[in-house]
C-alpha cells in the first residue's frame, strides 16, 4: 500500500506532518487558509505538487465551514484574496501559483455565469464550483503522478531494451530529495517512475540521495522506499559521483531520475539545491539525466532558468541537525534533540534550490509523455502543454 501524507473529505484537510518523519507519524488537522500557509512555509508539508493541492484544499475546507456572503462577487473576492496570499508561502514552486490562477478564473467564471443567466450568483454557488473544482485538482494529481511513473518507466526500460537490462531485466536508478507520496498527492513523480519500475518486477536497486541540508532523501525517501519494501540505497549528496564511478550493482545504473519545482519555457529546471551537480556527474558518467514532473510544473511565461526566483532560508537548518536521542545503543523516539554541527559564528548560504541548464537534461517526463532534448539541445515545450509556439517572426528562437 502506496504511503499517503494528505487525507481529505468534503469540509476535512489532515496532513502528515514531514517535520518529525521518518520517527514520528503525526498528523495535522488543517482548518484554514492560513493554517496550510504555516504548514507550507515551515515545511511540515513540502513538494511542489503537495503544496498546490494542501493549499487549494485548505481554502475549500475553510469555505465549507466559515459564514459565507450571500453574494457570490464577495466570496470570489476572498477567494482570490486568500489564493494570493497563499501563493506567497513558497515561491520558487511553479505549480501552486498555476492552481491559483486556475481556481480565481473558476470563481470568476461562476460569477460571470450567472450573469450570462441573467442574475447575480450566489456566494453558495460560487464556493460549490471552488471546493468541486479543487477536488478535481486532488483525483488528477494522483492519476497523472500514475501515468508519469509509466511513461518514465517505459523510456528508461527503452535504452537497454524491454527484458534487457543489466540484471535479469532489471535496472537501478539514483534520485534526489523526496519526489514520492509525500511530495504530491499520491504515488509520486520521479519517485513515481522507480515505483513503476519495481512493480513491475523491472528494478533491481533505487539509490537515493541524503538532500542536505533539509535531510529529505535521508529522512522522507528512504522512508517511502522501506515503507513500500523496494530495494534502496541511502548515499550522501557528496558519495554520487563515487558511487557511478563504482563496479558491480551500481554499474546497471541506467539513470538519475529527479523532480522539478519549476521548468521553464527553455527547459531550464528548478530543483531542490544538489541537483545541479547531479546533472553534471550524469553527463560525466554518460547517464541520462532525467526530469519527472507534472505539465503544472512547466512555466512557459517564465523564459528560462536566469528568471527564477530561488528561495533562500535560514541558516540554521545547514548549522543545525535534529533527530531523537540515541545513547550509543538504543534510539528514544521520545526525546528530540537538536545540536549544532558547525562553527559557532560561521556565514551560511542555505539557497533551496538549484537551477540545472536545459543542456544537461536529456528528457523531460510529463503526465502527457516524455519531451526528449532535441538534435540542437533544445526543448519544445508547447506540444506537450498544448500550445501552439509563437511565431518566430515575434519571438526569437530560443535554445
Amino acid at each position: 500500500m502506496v504511503l499517503s501524507a494528505i487525507t481529505y473529505t468534503r469540509g476535512a484537510l489532515r496532513i502528515l506532518d514531514q517535520t518529525k518523519l521518518p520517527h514520528e507519524e503525526h498528523w495535522d488537522a488543517i482548518y484554514s487558509s492560513s493554517d496550510a500557509w504555516h504548514a507550507i512555509k515551515a515545511m511540515r508539508t513540502r513538494g511542489a505538487p503537495a503544496i498546490a493541492i494542501v493549499a487549494a484544499l485548505s481554502l475549500a475546507v475553510e469555505l465549507e465551514t466559515m459564514k459565507l456572503s450571500a453574494v457570490g462577487e464577495e466570496v470570489a473576492a476572498f477567494v482570490e484574496e486568500k489564493l494570493g496570499y497563499l501563493v506567497t508561502s513558497r515561491p520558487t514552486a511553479v505549480n501552486l501559483g498555476t492552481a491559483a490562477r486556475e481556481l480565481v478564473g473558476v470563481v470568476k467564471g461562476a460569477v460571470r455565469d450567472a450573469r450570462g443567466e441573467g442574475r447575480e450568483a450566489s456566494g453558495e454557488e460560487v464556493k460549490e464550483a471552488y471546493v468541486q473544482a479543487a477536488e478535481v485538482m486532488l483525483e488528477h494529481d494522483v492519476r497523472d503522478n500514475e501515468r508519469i511513473g509509466e511513461f518514465g518507466g517505459r523510456w528508461i526500460l527503452g535504452l537497454v531494451g524491454e527484458g534487457a537490462g543489466g540484471d535479469g531485466g532489471r535496472v537501478s536508478v539514483l534520485t534526489h530529495c523526496n519526489t514520492g507520496s509525500l511530495a504530491t498527492a499520491g504515488y509520486g513523480t520521479a519517485l513515481g517512475v522507480i515505483r513503476y519500475l519495481h512493480q513491475n518486477g523491472l528494478l533491481e536497486r533505487a539509490y537515493c540521495t541524503e538532500t542536505r541540508p533539509y535531510n529529505q532523501g535521508s529522512r522522507l525517501t528512504a522512508f517511502e522506499l522501506v515503507h513500500d519494501q523496494i530495494p534502496a540505497t541511502l548515499v550522501t549528496d557528496s558519495m554520487a559521483s563515487a558511487l557511478l564511478q563504482q563496479k558491480g550493482a551500481s554499474s546497471n545504473i541506467q539513470a538519475i531520475v529527479v523532480g522539478a519545482d519549476r521548468v521553464a519555457r527553455n527547459g531550464d529546471t528548478a530543483n531542490k539545491i544538489g541537483t545541479y551537480q547531479l546533472a553534471i556527474v550524469a553527463k560525466h558518467h554518460g547517464i541520462k539525466f532525467l526530469v519527472a514532473a507534472p505539465r503544472t510544473t512547466i512555466d512557459l511565461s517564465t523564459k528560462s532558468g536566469d528568471d527564477i526566483v530561488i528561495e533562500e532560508r535560514d541558516g540554521k537548518e545547514v548549522t543545525m541537525i535534529k533527530g531523537p536521542r540515541y545513547d550509543g545503543v538504543n534510539l528514544d523516539t521520545s526525546v528530540v534533540e537538536q545540536v549544532s554541527i558547525a562553527a559557532p559564528g560561521i556565514d551560511v548560504w542555505n539557497p533551496a534550490f538549484d537551477v540545472t541548464p536545459h543542456e544537461l537534461i536529456d528528457a523531460i517526463i510529463t503526465d502527457k509523455g516524455v519531451v526528449e532534448r532535441r538534435e540542437d539541445g533544445s526543448f519544445s515545450l508547447y506540444e506537450i502543454m498544448d500550445q501552439v509556439p509563437p511565431s518566430s517572426a515575434t519571438v526569437p528562437h530560443e535554445s
